[in-house]
């Protein structure tokens, strides 16, 4: 069945109404962004397909979840679900999204981003989780209906604090359980419920670090899909406090020169943003 939600124009300064079942023509020149599991498909230049459907010698799509998802540089974008390494696809293999990132194209990412968390909505929700009855997609905005109990589901979105912390001419990274070997990072962690962003990062840091900060400033946010997370980044001045490294999310941690840092995540990432910014903020006192 092909089943085609407009989520609207990525980049657009108002929010456009979701209008469903949109179809993607053959003669469209589109980009493709064909997910599979935690794996989007790449030409051997290393960006998702690109061109009308039928020039990309592409499998009928008809047999496809096919979803509009906005649009990247004046061209539609369209999210195909395809099943697990979908030998369907030529000319190029599925590599995990991440490896996105080593293009530094950010909007190509940003897109592929919301297509694999568009795609894991989808999947997730083809069944009521109240009575589990099969779901149907609303006419008019991101969501599965269950007509049986009237229960609604929406996308997921999970906000998280990150933060670089500064101490004069030092940053406080730490290295996760979950990080590449040798990459240091900013804190990051989920806000709970009932938490302000404030106040989440002050327990965050607490709990990860054992200090206190000050000075705290909201800098810029992205959308990160692992699996679908909002990160709202900040930078802050240590106020108080030794630091004590949580064992338990955490292998280690320091206080590094900012002339003298050690792997940090790449660009492309918010985590490397805000590294810059609290660099800059150090050289201009």
């Amino acid at each position: 069945m092909l089943f085609s939600i407009k989520i609207g124009d990525l980049y657009s300064k108002e929010c456009n109404l979701v209008k469903p079942y949109v179809k993607p023509s053959k003669d469209e020149p589109a980009r493709w962004f064909i997910c599979s599991a935690g794996d989007v498909f790449v030409t051997e230049n290393g960006n998702v397909p690109s061109g009308p459907m039928a020039s990309l010698n592409f499998p009928d799509l008809s047999q496809y979840t096919v979803v509009y998802l906005g649009e990247l540089r004046e061209r539609p974008c369209y999210l195909i679900v395809a099943d697990l390494n979908d030998p369907a696809f030529v000319g190029g293999e599925f590599v995990p999204l991440r490896s996105l990132l080593s293009v530094h194209d950010e909007e190509q990412f940003t897109m592929a981003g919301r297509a694999r968390q568009v795609m894991d909505f989808i999947n997730q929700h083809r069944f009521c989780g109240r009575c589990g009855a099969r779901m149907q997609a609303v006419d008019w905005e991101l969501a599965m209906h269950c007509q049986q109990c009237n229960h609604r589901c929406y996308p997921r979105v999970s906000p998280c604090i990150i933060v670089a912390i500064r101490k004069e001419d030092t940053l406080l990274l730490a290295r996760g359980k979950r990080h590449k070997q040798g990459i240091y990072s900013v804190l990051a962690g989920f806000v709970e419920p009932g938490e302000s962003l404030e106040q989440a990062l002050a327990r965050e840091v607490h709990e990860e670090a054992g200090i206190e900060v000050c000075d705290i400033e909201y800098q810029l946010s992205q959308p990160w899909p692992f699996p679908h997370s909002l990160m709202m980044g900040f930078t802050a001045q240590w106020q108080s406090g030794d630091l004590h490294i949580d064992p338990v999310e955490l292998e280690t941690g320091d206080w590094f020169a900012i002339d003298n840092l050690p792997d940090t995540p790449p660009e492309g990432t918010i985590a490397h943003r805000l590294i810059e910014i609290a660099i800059g903020k150090a050289k201009q006192e």
